[in-house]
């Protein structure tokens, strides 16, 4: 497994402007790379946290079949307007993955809701409802174990994710999430991601969290 891999700077598909704002999405050329490695044309692939639905319309557009969950409404509504396999794009909570009618697939590819270690807001619930750093990571892992129901044996799962700074205070989420998964799946190792933005000089780094780098977690199924 290649571990350390670079893209250069590239413009994202056009999403409304109200998303503009909080526009987190996972990079294309990274889920772009996973899904061509990890996954064949026909596979099933889903993205239990779909966002703005970035790990479907590629799985789409790469001949995969795109399975996903996603919390908010808009955000939803969004995916299924402009996803072919609209009804493969559920409107619920991921900590319920259980409750739906989801068949065995080939590869996943998610990036969760980042916390900090600092927060008492759960970002799992959609910003909804009170919970520490610890309960976030406890239903990670919940949220995984019950995605290996559904993960074919030899199948790949990938997290993207990153460590984070906030002036003082770090928080080891890549690490962190890595620990708990790895009680589910077999965990194959870290590939680090890295931008290759000429003439950049941000603060924050490159990828936005105190960092020029973030990194995608892989695991196996066995």
């Amino acid at each position: 497994m290649k571990t350390f891999i670079v893209f250069d700077k590239y413009t994202k598909r056009e999403i409304p402007v109200n998303f503009h704002k909080y526009d987190n999405r996972s990079d294309e050329a990274v889920v772009a790379y996973f899904i061509d490695r990890y996954s064949k044309k026909e596979d099933k692939v889903i993205d239990i946290f779909a966002g703005l639905g970035t790990t479907l319309f590629l799985a789409e557009e790469m001949e995969r079949i795109p399975y996903g969950i996603e919390l908010i409404e808009e955000k939803y509504q969004f995916i299924r307007k402009n996803l072919k396999n609209k009804d493969n794009i559920i409107h619920g909570d991921s900590r319920k993955l259980s409750e739906f009618d989801i068949p065995n697939c080939d590869f996943s590819f998610s990036s969760p809701i980042f916390m900090n270690k600092t927060e008492s807001i759960n970002p799992l619930s959609g910003f909804t409802s009170e919970g520490g750093y610890n309960q976030y990571l406890k239903e990670i892992q919940i949220i995984y174990s019950n995605l290996k129901t559904v993960m074919k044996t030899n199948s790949t799962i990938v997290i993207e994710v990153s460590n984070l700074k906030n002036q003082d205070v770090l928080t080891t989420l890549a690490w962190d999430i890595a620990i708990e998964v790895s009680k589910v799946f077999h965990f194959d190792g870290e590939v680090i991601v890295v931008w290759n933005i000429p003439g950049l000089n941000l603060k924050d780094g490159a990828f936005g969290y105190g960092y020029d780098h973030h990194y995608c977690l892989v695991f196996k199924n066995i």
